[in-house]
């Protein structure tokens, strides 16, 4: 299909109903060797969202890539690589844990665009999560849908990460660690888990550590970083893929002149930019 062909899309919605399960938090928390969990009642950390409210389609109606199959909501774009590209996420009242929670999803825009490492396609979602018929958090979702490695092509250069954290933290992903969250977001995409299909299919050099579990990461230590403030704002671009086999940091900085901000970012073992995100606070 042609670009023009995805304008039927915009403004296409959903609605998806969950109850925010204390054992599933729980068992992220056991997956984070916190010591404790969030308990019923209590808030869903930022970024905890995003283990709920996940397709569960029939075996019969998965993709080769372990995705459903296109088409449902998001529009059946053919190019196969496809990834959270990254998101703006307002956090507006908390979630507790084991309340009842909807999310209304529509389709802002879709784009088509062609480069250097071939065509591009990205998809803006909103998300709106409500309990009872309160706003919770109000999020934009950016996905890109791309196309093979082509053969012989040149890896994308790399950006170096920037300098001058006041907090870091190092992260050693296992394939254990990435089960554990393939399974509690019942994400079948097979980057993360299946190496032979990550290598041979999609051209990475090992499994693929989520975009969405880096920025959950960003977020707790944003929160860490600012224990007297509420995370009100966040903002994260996907700039290059962490991989199972080698450790990272997760890091943080003020921002000069404002107060109420962090610079985070996500950064390889070589000291390149995986993922840079903004965090703003304000007053509990």
């Amino acid at each position: 299909m042609s670009a023009e062909d995805w304008t039927a899309w915009v403004g296409r919605t959903e609605t998806v109903t969950e109850d925010i399960s204390p054992w599933r938090v729980g068992a992220f928390a056991a997956s984070l060797d916190w010591e404790r969990a969030p308990a019923r009642g209590e808030a869903l950390p930022p970024g905890w969202h995003w283990l709920f409210f996940n397709p569960t389609v029939r075996r019969s109606q998965v993709g080769p890539d372990g995705h459903p199959k296109r088409g449902g909501f998001l529009p059946p774009i053919t190019l196969p690589r496809r990834m959270w590209a990254g998101g703006r996420v307002n956090y507006l009242a908390p979630i507790p844990v084991g309340a009842d929670a909807a999310k209304h999803s529509e389709i802002l825009k879709v784009e088509s665009k062609s480069g250097k490492s071939g065509d591009l396609t990205f998809v803006t979602v909103r998300h709106v999560v409500e309990v009872d018929g309160v706003r919770c958090v109000d999020e934009e979702q950016d996905i890109v849908y791309r196309s093979p490695p082509l053969p012989g092509a040149s890896p994308p250069p790399k950006t170096p990460a920037p300098q001058g954290a006041q907090w870091s933290d190092e992260v050693e992903p296992d394939e254990v660690l990435l089960f554990r969250y393939s399974a509690l977001t019942f994400n079948g995409h097979r980057i993360h888990y299946d190496q032979p299909y990550a290598t041979s299919e999609e051209g990475y050099p090992a499994l693929v550590f989520h975009g969405p579990f880096t920025s959950t990461l960003l977020q707790d230590l944003a929160v860490r970083a600012r224990p007297d403030m509420r995370l009100s704002q966040f903002s994260y671009r996907g700039a290059a893929p962490l991989f199972v086999d080698r450790a990272f940091r997760i890091e943080a900085a003020p921002v000069d002149g404002k107060p109420n901000e962090l610079s985070l970012w996500a950064k390889d073992p070589d000291g390149n930019l995986a993922m840079p995100a903004t965090a703003v606070f304000v007053a509990k």
